[in-house]
């Protein structure tokens, strides 16, 4: 995961849930060794939902809030439950819970942390750890049971549950992990059985506290329900590092339930209702997984969602899939976390490269996502991991009370209905539709007039604001006496008023320039026979207009021949300025007025010009020719004698 593209919690509702599944990777790389218990690889792969007999009927179980949050069933798996109706209390259990089990371990410095130094937390063990996307390079393949997920089958419809009871998820974990998360979840989400407070001599009961040291209780006025999840937290964990470490000593399992025990509170928070790790034992080697599933609140729908992810992770890949709870999102991408130094055998920090497969699944509220993850550095064991991760997916089952998701801050996926931008005065201005009855439209350009005079010719319209909404009911025009009135300012019809141009418009010509005197072709008398158009593209009279001028006169006159001799041109008059300085007569009065012709003056040549001529050039001496003598004569000089 590069950083130009690594989430935020604020920007990735996900992203705490990510940081839970890549610390539990970090442990599982640091604290699991040879030493450590493990499953066969057929624990993980051998049952399948469909052989049990509670596998479609999830929701007839006995879970919360009658019961625990997640309970094992022979041949099937851990069924666990997850709903939004339930938050719980929010109290805080990690002090208590770390309290209670270095206490049963009989003290002593866990691994990475200093001995005496008072209260145990996660940030000495330099924990959470944050996942970095991996090159597209180290991206593990999207396996054929995920990618089999993407062929259509049949979905089911939610449970109905009753009013009152939100959206509520139920799937099953395969066996093979051990869930570091509490059977009953935080305080508040389960009613727990509260064990009863130790009588004090005075007959009375005060609210026991979970660090006992000589036998004795503390009080601390703690709420019991919150010392009973403590209680429940402290054993769960402490039965799990026995499971996993109970060929070792106590130094191994009381390393790893205290470290667990301080991520108590980081696990809450991040929404996750399901944390565990896998340690299997395949062909004489050793493999190690986690698994993550938590709420988030996420409004896109699916194929949005979807979108979104693969344009943000770049070097994942994303597909659509269909589950029999509904269409789903699955993304298959490479990270690489980092393992603190304090947690390392050696005491170094160095980075491990797991493959991660998240899935994104809508629940039916339209606003709260699942979303499931798997993580594993054994990317040789992909393929088995992705299987059991395929049969999660496919067990995950939905209830529903009907009543959309209440978020605040964040709109519920709903079909919005179209509104109207209120405008910013009090008073609603009346909406006229297009079609305007002529008086109101007579006053409108009348007055437009007065205020700003129009030099274009049109046909005067109005241009409709932002925010006009043409489905809104159209107001009637009052009038007095059939007489039109002027509107008020209110009454008045919105838009811009604009000028539409007739047919005839030429927006290249030059308006509002005077016409010189000459320009204009003089008229033609109306009985004046029609002068013959050499090209034959002459309109007539009885003809429509023709809007590209190659209308061909249907009976015309033929064309006439050429001339057989030049027109002649007549001679351009001076100007009037330099014909009566030459005259030496005085100007009239109104040339003043008349002003300068527009143009530059040019010399039109007479027919007899001819442009090959040398004017301006002296025509040289013509020798004259020789007298022709007289018959008889002689001549002068006799060149032969």
């Amino acid at each position: 995961m590069t950083q130009d593209v690594q989430f935020s919690v604020e920007a990735n509702p996900f992203a705490a849930a990510e940081q839970v599944c890549a610390t539990l990777g970090t442990l599982t790389d640091a604290l699991f060794d040879e030493r450590t218990s493990r499953h066969p690889a057929a624990s993980l792969s051998a049952p399948r939902a469909a052989e049990h007999p509670a596998a479609e009927t999830l929701f007839g179980l006995p879970l919360a809030p009658n019961g625990p949050v997640h309970t094992a069933l022979d041949r099937l798996g851990t069924v666990t439950t997850a709903g939004t109706a339930r938050p719980g209390t929010g109290a805080r259990l990690t002090d208590r819970v770390v309290t209670a089990l270095q206490a049963r371990y009989g003290g002593g410095a866990v691994r990475g942390a200093i001995a005496d130094r008072g209260t145990t937390s996660a940030a000495l063990f330099q924990l959470p750890v944050t996942g970095e996307f991996a090159d597209a390079k180290l991206r593990p393949p999207f396996a054929p049971a995920l990618a089999a997920l993407a062929a259509g089958q049949q979905t089911r419809q939610p449970v109905e549950l009753p009013t009152g009871a939100g959206a509520e998820v139920r799937l099953v974990v395969p066996p093979g992990f051990h869930a570091l998360t509490s059977p009953g979840g935080p305080p508040g989400v389960s009613a727990r059985a509260v064990p009863p407070l130790p009588a004090l001599p005075d007959g009375t009961h005060r609210p026991r506290d979970t660090d006992r040291t000589g036998g004795t209780d503390r009080t601390g006025g703690a709420d019991p329900a919150t010392v009973a999840a403590a209680d429940e937290l402290a054993r769960h964990l402490a039965e799990v590092a026995e499971e996993l470490f109970s060929a070792t000593g106590p130094e191994p399992r009381r390393d790893f339930a205290v470290i667990s025990a301080t991520l108590a509170d980081l696990i809450r928070d991040a929404g996750v209702v399901y944390a565990g790790v896998c340690a299997l034992e395949l062909d004489d080697r050793t493999s190690d997984a986690a698994l993550v599933v938590s709420l988030a609140r996420h409004p896109l729908p699916i194929t949005a969602l979807a979108t979104e992810l693969a344009t943000v992770r770049r070097h994942a890949e994303v597909w659509t899939v269909l589950l029999p709870a509904g269409p789903a999102a699955v993304l298959v991408e490479g990270r690489t976390a980092p393992v603190p130094g304090p947690l390392a055998a050696d005491g170094q920090r160095r980075w491990v490269v797991t493959s991660a497969v998240q899935a994104f699944v809508p629940l039916p509220d339209g606003g709260t996502v699942l979303c499931a993850q798997l993580s594993t550095a054994r990317p040789e064991d992909w393929e088995l991991y992705t299987e059991a991760f395929a049969e999660l997916l496919k067990s995950v089952q939905f209830g529903w009370d009907g009543v959309p998701a209440a978020m605040s801050g964040v709109p519920v996926q709903a079909p919005a209905p179209v509104r109207t931008p209120a405008p910013a005065q009090a008073p609603a201005p009346t909406q006229v539709p297009a079609q305007a009855p002529a008086a109101v439209a007579a006053v409108a350009a009348e007055k437009e007039a007065e205020e700003k005079p129009v030099h274009l010719r049109g046909t005067p319209v109005r241009v409709p604001p932002a925010d006009f909404n043409p489905f809104a009911p159209v107001a009637e025009v009052p009038s007095s006496g059939g007489e039109d009135t002027a509107p008020d300012a209110e009454d008045r019809p919105k838009g811009t008023p604009v000028m539409v141009p007739p047919p005839d418009f030429n927006p290249f010509s030059m308006e509002g320039i005077p016409d010189a005197p000459g320009d204009a072709p003089a008229a033609r008398p109306a009985d004046a026979a029609p002068v013959a158009d050499p090209f034959g593209t002459t309109v007539t009279a009885d003809q429509k207009a023709d809007p590209f001028g190659t209308t061909l006169p249907s009976q015309g006159p033929s064309v006439p021949p050429p001339p057989s001799t030049p027109p002649v041109v007549p001679a351009q008059a001076p100007p009037v300025a330099v014909e009566a300085a030459a005259q030496g007569s005085e100007q009239p009065e109104d040339a003043e007025e008349a002003g300068p012709r527009k143009g530059t003056p040019v010399m039109v040549p007479p027919p007899d010009f001819n442009p090959f001529s040398m004017e301006g050039i002296p025509a040289l001496p013509t020798d004259e020719p020789e007298p022709v003598a007289a018959v008889g004569a002689e001549p002068e000089n006799r060149p032969f004698g």
